[in-house]
C-alpha cells in the first residue's frame, strides 16, 4: 500500500462501476473514476468504435513497424521522470493530504526545453524537478496547465541537446494498433511495456470533474508513476499521454487510458500563448434521451438531451434552464438540432466564454427558447 504521507491518493467515486474504479497513474497515486456523467456536458455512455481481441504485447512480434527495442532506444532519452514536491497539505480533490513528493513521467516535445506531463502530477506542487536518462536533474517551471484535459506544460533550461519525441495523429488510430508505453511506474525509471489500442472514443474524468473525450484505451501495462508518459505507435510517434487505469486494486489489470495527442496539440498551443485554456461553460449535468430514459421519466417520444441537474450560479441557471426529475429536454442549440449529449457538448466547446447561444427546450410538453450567455469553465 502506498504511504499516505509520501504519496497522493484518490478514492473511488460515486459513479464508479461495481468492482471497477479508474486510477490516476501519476504521483504514485490511486483513485479516480471510470466514464460517468459529466458535470458540464456529457452522459454516462462510453462510445467504442470497434471491438478488439486481447492480443496484448505479443502483437509486436508481427508488427510491420519498428521493433520494441528500436522504438525504446530512440524514445527513451526524451522520456523524463517528474518529481513534484509539496511542502503543505494538498487541497486537491484527488489528494489524500500530507507532505512529500509525487512521482510521475513526462516527455520532451521540442529542443527549447518544453516537457509535457499530467496536470495531476504537478497539481499544487511547490517545486518540480525533471530527471533525464543521462542523470541530469533540472528545476522545471510550470508554463501552464489545463485541468480539463489533465495536461501540464513544463519548461527546463538544459546545457545538453534535448531529444524531443515526434507527435503522431491520434485520429488515424484503429483498434488493434500496436502501442508502447514508456514511463516510471513505481519510480522504476524508463520502463517500457507493449500492447495494443483496445478501444477508441472512451470518456474519462478529468481532475476538475469534467469529461475528457476521445481517450485511448490500451492494454499496455500502466501503473502508478506512468502518468504523463508517452503512449507511442509502432513508428515511435506519440499518440497519447498516459493518464489513468481502470482497476479494483489500484494495480494494472490491462485497462489503461491515454489523452489523445490531437488534444495535446491544441492545449499546448494555448498554454504557450496564455498559460491556460479558456473553455465555454454552460453548467449542466445531462444525459442523452434514450427510449429507456424517456419511459422512466415519462418524456413520451421526446428526443434530445435531458438536463438532470443545473449547477448553482451557472450560466444555465441564470438563463432559467431547469434540471431534475422535471428537467428540460434540450432539442436544439442556435437552430441546430441536438440528439446526444456529445453533440451538445461539442457545440458548447466550439464557442468562447461570453458568447450567447439560444437553446430550444421541451418543458411540460411545450417548446421554449432560452438565451444563455456562456461563462468560462471553472478550474
Amino acid at each position: 500500500m502506498n504511504n499516505p504521507d509520501t504519496h497522493r491518493r484518490r478514492g473511488l467515486t460515486r459513479r464508479a462501476a461495481p468492482l471497477l474504479a479508474a486510477a490516476l497513474v501519476g504521483g504514485l497515486a490511486a483513485g479516480g473514476v471510470v466514464a460517468f456523467a459529466d458535470t458540464f456536458e456529457g452522459d454516462t455512455t462510453t462510445v467504442v468504435r470497434e471491438s478488439s481481441p486481447a492480443t496484448g504485447a505479443l502483437s509486436f512480434a508481427s508488427s510491420r513497424g519498428a521493433s520494441v527495442q528500436e522504438i525504446y532506444r530512440k524514445a527513451a532519452p526524451g522520456v523524463v521522470k517528474i518529481t513534484a514536491s509539496s511542502g503543505g497539505s494538498s487541497a486537491a480533490p484527488f489528494g489524500f493530504g500530507g507532505q512529500g513528493d509525487a512521482l510521475g513521467s513526462g516527455f520532451v516535445i521540442d529542443t527549447e526545453g518544453h516537457v509535457v506531463t499530467n496536470y495531476h502530477v504537478v497539481e499544487n506542487a511547490d517545486s518540480v524537478k525533471v530527471s533525464f536518462s543521462n542523470k541530469d536533474e533540472l528545476d522545471a517551471t510550470v508554463v501552464g496547465s489545463d485541468p480539463s484535459t489533465d495536461l501540464a506544460l513544463l519548461k527546463v533550461e538544459s546545457e545538453h541537446l534535448l531529444t524531443p519525441l515526434p507527435l503522431g495523429d491520434s485520429s488515424a488510430l484503429t483498434v488493434g494498433d500496436d502501442v508502447l508505453a514508456i514511463g516510471n511506474p513505481f519510480g522504476l525509471e524508463r520502463t517500457v511495456t507493449a500492447g495494443i489500442v483496445s478501444a477508441l472514443g472512451r470518456r474519462i474524468e478529468a481532475p476538475n470533474d469534467f469529461a475528457i473525450d476521445d481517450a485511448i484505451q490500451t492494454d499496455a501495462a500502466l501503473n502508478s508513476g506512468n502518468s504523463g508518459g508517452p503512449l507511442l505507435d509502432a513508428a515511435g510517434r506519440v499518440i497519447g499521454v498516459n493518464s489513468q487505469i481502470a482497476s479494483q486494486s489500484g494495480g494494472n489489470v490491462g485497462i489503461g487510458y491515454a489523452v489523445p495527442v490531437n488534444t495535446l496539440r491544441s492545449v499546448v498551443q494555448e498554454l504557450l500563448a496564455d498559460g491556460k485554456v479558456e473553455r465555454a461553460y454552460l453548467g449542466i449535468q445531462m444525459q442523452t434521451v434514450t427510449a429507456e430514459l424517456a419511459q422512466s421519466l415519462s418524456l413520451g417520444e421526446a428526443k434530445g438531451v435531458f438536463v438532470s441537474s443545473v449547477r448553482s450560479d451557472s450560466p444555465a441557471e441564470q438563463a432559467g434552464v431547469r434540471g431534475g426529475e422535471d428537467g428540460d429536454v434540450i432539442t436544439a442549440i442556435d437552430g441546430k438540432p441536438v440528439t446526444t449529449a456529445e453533440a451538445l457538448s461539442a457545440a458548447v466547446a466550439a464557442k468562447d466564454p461570453g458568447d450567447s447561444v439560444t437553446l430550444v427546450v421541451r418543458r411540460n410538453g411545450a417548446t421554449e427558447r432560452l438565451s444563455v450567455t456562456l461563462g468560462e469553465r471553472p478550474s
